[in-house]
Formats: structure tokens, C-alpha cells, sequence
């Protein structure tokens, strides 16, 4: 898992806005522990699994969903989770520079609420993580693929962060 989301969904956990907006709706015991032991260098594969059940039902579920993407529209709330999440990225400037632009664009975060809001889209995110997760390189190509031909609102989500630059900083080599 990525260790970037990780910290990132540490700090979103430390923010009394986020946990106080979440804590009718799910165990905060639970992800704390989960968030705790990820953290740590050498945990197993079945926790990042844990994790990954625990993420897609809190985006299957509505509440959950749109509670989060309130909170991420709070500059509050985004901006620290971004922070976290580009810090470790301080080797890449370019990649952490877009990465906070797009974050900051109002289009971006209204086309990820788009994408999310699709039961389908949502489900072929899910199979191309567990293809990332099993090491499916055929199976991973052929989600995303899949996702950007059938699906519009996963286009519109790609362009409006091949506007910040998004796309370019990943491609370029480490």
C-alpha cells in the first residue's frame, strides 16, 4: 500500500473535523488500529487487505462517502491531507506542486465526486486495486482501460488533472 495514502489518512484521522463528521458511521476504534499498524514498515499483506475492505465499504456507503467529500471540500480538512501526502514527494517537486494543484482546483474535486457517485466505476476501481495488489500488471492495464473508455466522468477526471500536470509529473522517471 502506499505509504503516502497511509500518512495521508493519518492526518485526515488526527483532524477532530474529519473523525467528529465520521464517528456516527463507523468503528474509529477499528481504523485507528488499522492506520496504527500500517504505519509500521513490516506489516502483511492481510492488513493492507483489512484496510482496502474497510475504504470500499465506507465509499459504498453513502453516508460515508458524502460525508468525506464534504469534509474535503473544508480547506481545513484538504489542505493538511495534501500536505501529508506530498511531503514525502519533497525528491519530486513537479509531482508535489501538481499534485496540491489539482487537489486545490474546485473541477478536479467535483469530477472525483462524479467518479465515486458510480456504483460501476466504483466497482472497476476496486478490481484494478486488487489486480495492483495481487501484482496483475494484464489485469490492472485492462481496468483502467476499461474505466477510461466506458466511463466519462473517469475522462473528465483525467483531464481536468492533466491540466495541473498531474499526468506528466508520473510519467517522469525517479
Amino acid at each position: 500500500m502506499n505509504r503516502n495514502l497511509v500518512k495521508a489518512l493519518q492526518v485526515a484521522w488526527e483532524l477532530p473535523e474529519f473523525r467528529s463528521g465520521l464517528r456516527h458511521l463507523i468503528d474509529l476504534d477499528e481504523v485507528a488500529l488499522l492506520l496504527a499498524t500500517l504505519s509500521v514498515a513490516d506489516h502483511d499483506r492481510e492488513v493492507e487487505r483489512s484496510l482496502l475492505n474497510l475504504l470500499r465499504s465506507a465509499l459504498d456507503t453513502t453516508e460515508i462517502r458524502e460525508a468525506v467529500l464534504l469534509l474535503l471540500e473544508q480547506d481545513e480538512v484538504r489542505r493538511p491531507l495534501v500536505a501529508a501526502a506530498v511531503e514525502p514527494l519533497a525528491d519530486r517537486p513537479g509531482q508535489a506542486a501538481a499534485i496540491a494543484s489539482a487537489a486545490e482546483d474546485p473541477v478536479v474535486r467535483r469530477e472525483m465526486r462524479a467518479v465515486l457517485d458510480s456504483a460501476k466505476v466504483r466497482e472497476l476501481i476496486w478490481q484494478a486495486i486488487d489486480n495492483q495488489v495481487s501484482d496483475n500488471r494484464f489485469g490492472l492495464i485492462r481496468q483502467v482501460a476499461v474505466l477510461f473508455v466506458r466511463h466519462p466522468s473517469v475522462r473528465r477526471l483525467v483531464w481536468a488533472m492533466r491540466r495541473h500536470g498531474v499526468l506528466r509529473e508520473l510519467r517522469r522517471n525517479p
